[in-house]
């Protein structure tokens, strides 16, 4: 039997728009940092459209909707952040008509959660102790 929001996980996946998918083809296979993201990664009662789980940062895509739920946005980073989380936020046109920035400012983010012994290739002492 699936975990419960699984069904829901595969929905959003299954609807995701153009935006998320261009997200999504530059954040899977650790094309980024080499850190792993999830998709629809569940979050207390909410789903991370992307979640670094290692690094503890969500990437949310806001579509137009958004605009009239800035409460309810508000609520939701508010309670990812009290677990731990930090969020960065990309308007759904931003990502279609810059993916290179959105891609930089990921990174950033990324980068500032970095420990000494990593790199932004994701090439750490420890991997060259191997």
């Amino acid at each position: 039997m699936a975990k419960p929001g699984t069904e829901r996980a595969r929905k959003l996946r299954h609807e995701a728009g153009d935006a998320e998918r261009l997200v999504w083809r530059l954040l899977s296979d650790r094309k980024l940092a080499g850190c792993k993201f999830r998709r629809q990664h569940p979050i207390g009662p909410y789903f991370a459209d992307f979640a670094c789980v290692e690094k503890k940062l969500v990437v949310e895509i806001d579509g137009e909707h958004h605009a009239f739920q800035i409460e309810a946005d508000a609520r939701r980073t508010e309670l990812m952040n009290s677990k731990g989380w930090r969020m960065v936020r990309f308007w759904a046109n931003e990502v279609v008509s810059n993916i290179d920035g959105v891609s930089t400012e990921i990174l950033t983010h990324l980068t500032l959660t970095l420990s000494p012994h990593e790199d932004v290739g994701g090439e750490g002492l420890e991997h060259e102790q191997r």
